[in-house]
């Protein structure tokens, strides 16, 4: 746990940077109910972003994106929260957020409306939701535990991880973001 967690006022002062902290804090959870939450919304959310990556890339390449998104959303998450705790000697978080939260908005960007069904089901949520407002509840809550901080969980990881997410499968994927529009517009044209 010590040297793998992320604590940026030791990666600020050590000579070798310890960087390798960027990712391998993302192999760490606070507990056993951090990882369970973590690997339900991965494996909920990636096989469809795997499978979209694999149809348009091939195999091999696909796969290989698709670890680009989620161990490159881990580090790239991680990036601000350096920045901003380099020199905070407490600060030290761990978990797969940002690598979770690029495959969950991944996912959201390619298929943000669900039409089958009314929605998605969603624990702790108890009815059916649409994606997109899956997401942005997502972020909400994330928003606020991220102001709480004591849980060494790098919620703000959530944010640049969705980001991080959006813009990799946006570049992968160039026809997603103008569908993401559209299919929106449909949701709520049907709403109205």
């Amino acid at each position: 746990m010590e040297s793998w967690i992320l604590q940026p006022y030791i990666m600020a002062r050590s000579g070798g940077g310890q960087w390798h902290r960027l990712l391998t804090s993302g192999f760490l959870h606070a507990d056993w109910t951090h990882l369970f939450f973590n690997m339900f919304a991965f494996y909920s959310f990636s096989p469809v972003v795997l499978g979209t990556l694999m149809e348009g890339y091939g195999q091999g390449l696909g796969l290989g994106l698709f670890l680009l998104l989620y161990l490159g959303g881990i580090v790239v998450s991680d990036l601000p929260t350096y920045f901003r705790h380099r020199d905070d000697r407490n600060y030290r978080s761990l978990g797969a957020s940002g690598g979770v939260a690029a495959v969950l908005f991944a996912s959201i960007l390619l298929f943000p409306v669900n039409t089958h069904g009314g929605g998605i089901i969603i624990f702790p949520i108890p009815f059916p939701i649409q994606p997109f407002l899956f997401g942005f509840l997502y972020l909400l809550y994330s928003w606020y535990m991220g102001r709480r901080r004591g849980d060494n969980i790098n919620h703000d990881a959530h944010f640049y991880g969705a980001i991080f997410g959006v813009i990799i499968m946006w570049v992968l994927m160039p026809a997603a973001a103008p569908n993401f529009v559209q299919q929106i517009s449909a949701f709520i044209q049907s709403k109205i």
